[in-house]
């Protein structure tokens, strides 16, 4: 529950740090901008909120690893709600709209999820989980999108480093695999779901998993 908190945190801080001009610039997410993702941001921050108002009957039927779809193509942009979500964060117009949104909603979620059951079983995308676990899954979604966010602002923050950690430790679960010890936890998650192609020399060093990846997760 805290490590949600923290990655939620800095992911909401590192918005609110961007110019105006950032929110033009593409973002790690194909065929977004940074501005098309922060948008994306308040509809998670949205679903989260909607989630925990969602008790659910029944034995957990996702935990935090099996939440994850797995695609065998990569994401392209053209896909009708990623259209939809351009659409959106086009009619804000002004980036202070988009900021202010996102504060407003995710300062909500952020409280919503303090305040959850972590045993509490809830319902989305018509599966069960623990609190717990869903809130999990986000951890791993937030570490992600402030990677994206700042795929071409190398001077903001990065993510926190534990959840970067933990995001690592998940994506190597979901892969069956580890990946090797000289691999950072960013470029583990970068290379691992497909956000950059491994180098020669890292290609070299994943060996049979190199052949698994990349792990398009959705």
């Amino acid at each position: 529950m805290d490590l949600f908190s923290r990655s939620w945190t800095a992911l909401r801080a590192a918005v609110a740090d961007l110019s105006d001009e950032d929110f033009a610039r593409p973002s790690g997410c194909t065929g977004w901008l940074v501005r098309d993702l922060v948008c994306h941001l308040v509809i998670d921050a949205q679903d989260v909120l909607i989630t925990l108002a969602t008790p659910a009957d029944g034995e957990p039927t996702r935990d935090a690893l099996t939440y994850w779809e797995l695609s065998d193509t990569p994401p392209t942009g053209d896909d009708p709600l990623d259209a939809l979500t351009v659409r959106l964060a086009a009619a804000y117009e002004e980036p202070h709209l988009l900021k202010f949104h996102l504060d407003d909603v995710g300062s909500a979620a952020d409280r919503a999820a303090a305040l959850a059951d972590p045993g509490l079983r809830v319902g989305t995308r018509d599966e069960v989980l623990t609190v717990g676990d869903y809130l999990s899954t986000y951890v791993m979604e937030w570490t992600l999108h402030h990677l994206d966010l700042i795929a071409h602002l190398p001077e903001a923050a990065q993510p926190p480093a534990v959840g970067l950690a933990r995001s690592r430790g998940m994506l190597e679960r979901i892969a069956g695999s580890a990946f090797p010890p000289s691999f950072s936890d960013r470029d583990a998650l970068l290379v691992g779901t497909g956000r950059r192609p491994p180098t020669d020399v890292e290609r070299a060093g994943l060996g049979e998993l190199a052949s698994r990846l990349p792990l398009y997760l959705g």
